[in-house]
């Protein structure tokens, strides 16, 4: 029996179509442009009649260290994530599995950090960044974005921390492990869809940062890609190259756009389950 094909049936068709349109629509018009040069990048057609790839050869030829940006963010957002997941995934064990005094005040102290904006703390942050020593460093970056990554790191995990069976910790302890034992060897294995949809969102808050790494870094072959698209304009007087600046939104996407195709089953089942079962 085939299906009916109804007026709702038609209506949900055609806003699944613009909301496709809508989210793919600006990344095709700006691979299309990323190889255009010239009068081309006014031409009304979408993709360019001769595609050329000196935009993508003058990101890494011109006077911007795009390469150095590159991979600055990567190892900024890199350590990020590792530094917030391995801080998350125990804090979420004592405040998903132990049973103290006051924890309910301090998860909510530890959501309310994320509800800062980055301007309200963008000074006290500064005098920490210099204080540390690492200011003008891209590595001084992975200490405000471990700050403003972990209350959500941490509220996801100890979410799914509660969740686990408690006859897997009993057995543990009956065994003799200790908590890091029973963290790493026990419920590490069970948390992979949770760690891998925090991770990557991790790494994208991370990846697009702009304030801190305009403020806490100067010099040019520290900055990381957000800063570096945004000075690739202040290399010409008077024409904006917009040819290279969407070249470079395409290399800096794509990884992005890989990790999630990647992960793509992970990331559903860690944001859906629901609980575990023993």
């Amino acid at each position: 029996m085939t299906p009916r094909f109804t007026f709702g049936t038609a209506v949900l068709y055609l806003l699944s179509a613009l909301i496709v349109t809508i989210s793919v629509g600006p990344f095709i018009y700006m691979v299309a442009t990323s190889f255009k040069t010239g009068a081309a990048l006014f031409s009304p057609s979408l993709w360019p009649s001769d595609p050329s790839w000196k935009n993508y050869q003058a990101l890494f030829d011109g006077a911007q260290p795009f390469g150095s940006h590159l991979m600055n963010s990567i190892m900024v957002a890199t350590v990020t994530v590792g530094c917030a997941l391995l801080l998350a995934v125990t804090a979420s064990y004592a405040l998903g599995r132990i049973d103290f005094k006051g924890k309910g005040l301090l998860l909510m102290a530890i959501l309310g950090v994320s509800m800062f904006p980055q301007v309200a703390v963008l000074s006290g942050m500064f005098e920490l960044i210099q204080a540390l020593g690492l200011y003008n460093r891209a590595i001084g970056l992975v200490v405000p974005y471990t700050v403003f990554t972990l209350p959500f790191t941490v509220w996801i995990l100890t979410t799914f921390m509660k969740q686990l069976p408690k006859e897997l910790e009993e057995a543990a302890i009956m065994d003799g492990c200790g908590p890091l034992r029973i963290i790493f060897e026990v419920f590490l294995p069970l948390l992979w869809p949770a760690l891998v949809s925090t991770a990557l969102l991790a790494f994208i808050g991370s990846w697009n940062e702009f304030l801190f790494a305009l403020t806490f870094v100067v010099e040019d072959t520290q900055r990381t890609v957000p800063v570096g698209i945004s000075l690739i304009s202040a290399d010409t007087a008077f024409e904006i190259p917009w040819g290279s600046i969407m070249a470079a939104s395409v290399i800096v996407t794509l990884p992005l756009l890989l990790m999630v195709l990647v992960f793509q089953k992970k990331i559903v089942s860690g944001l859906t389950a629901g609980a575990v079962k023993g």
